[in-house]
């Protein structure tokens, strides 16, 4: 198992009619955040610009709504459940990233993808290449932040993004991590083995599938000539929160056998939380006895 576990919070941007259309996030900073990060480690939030049963519900643009958790809560760790690096241009991206960085005290993981949900992209007016090089103008985009986190005056000349004396005052220090969520063996599994300090994947049923994937990671990390033993391996999890024993039981048997996989940070996704009390409870049955070892 994986010596220092960490558990991430997702909370929900979006306001459906089981929260009377408020956006989740908004009721859980109130009346569910406060206890949650006595106990979590990370929040995370999805990027999208509406929802998906119904449009029309309330959805909060993602990096405003991370800017204002972060200053509520001066401790947690801040990843997005992943930006898709189309939305913005790659040098905003990075500025942005600097700036969260440098005022939430060196505390934001830059979660970032290659983006798949092409009506949303068409609906905003953006461009939506092929699968192949959207990856391809991410490890760009990779590129671009990390010469503006490091470099005072960087210059950048790519297939797809170019940047001249990009100048980003003041730089973060230290530069954010970059989690990248990506699942497809071909192109963006290599790229997330030579870029990445994160890896966010899906909890699947297959776990032949998902070791195969794992291992194409950590290979193509080998083969840049990195240590695969630094990228972390999150995970992302959707279910519920336990309300009895066996289903304390049945976690902690799934998020076991995942953290001997290699899987070191959990991404919890329990949807509509209402009760402080189940919260404690999953901190103390299920997060105090996986991190106890």
């Amino acid at each position: 198992m994986a010596a220092e576990l960490k558990f991430g919070w997702i909370s929900p941007v979006i306001g459906p009619p089981e929260s009377d259309h408020v956006p989740i996030v908004q009721y859980q900073i109130e009346q569910i955040l406060p206890t949650a990060f006595e106990h979590f480690d990370s929040v995370w939030m999805a990027d999208h610009f509406y929802g998906f049963d119904r449009k029309s519900d309330p959805f909060l643009e993602a990096w405003t709504t991370m800017t204002w958790v972060a200053a509520k809560f001066p401790e947690v760790l801040l990843c997005h459940h992943v930006l898709g690096h189309g939305y913005r241009n790659p040098a905003l991206i990075a500025k942005m990233a600097a700036t969260l960085q440098t005022l939430s005290g060196g505390r934001f993981i830059l979660g970032i993808g290659a983006g798949w949900r092409e009506e949303e992209y068409d609906a905003y007016g953006y461009e939506f290449p092929s699968t192949a090089t959207r990856l391809r103008q991410l490890e760009e985009v990779v590129q671009i932040c990390r010469l503006m986190w490091t470099e005072e005056s960087p210059s950048f000349e790519g297939k797809h993004f170019q940047i001249r004396d990009a100048m980003a005052p003041p730089l973060p220090d230290p530069p954010p991590p970059i989690c990248i969520g990506s699942q497809g063996e071909q192109i963006g599994l290599p790229l997330v083995g030579r870029q990445a300090d994160m890896w966010n994947t899906v909890m699947t049923p297959n776990e032949e599938d998902w070791i195969r994937k794992r291992d194409i990671v950590l290979s193509s990390a080998q083969a840049a000539g990195r240590d695969p033993g630094s990228i972390e391996i999150s995970a992302t999890r959707e279910a519920p929160l336990p309300t009895s024993d066996e289903e304390v039981a049945e976690w902690l048997s799934t998020l076991r056998r995942w953290a001997d996989l290699g899987i070191s940070h959990f991404v919890l996704d329990f949807g509509h939380v209402t009760s402080t009390d189940l919260v404690e409870r999953f901190a103390e049955q299920v997060i105090q006895p996986l991190k106890d070892g």
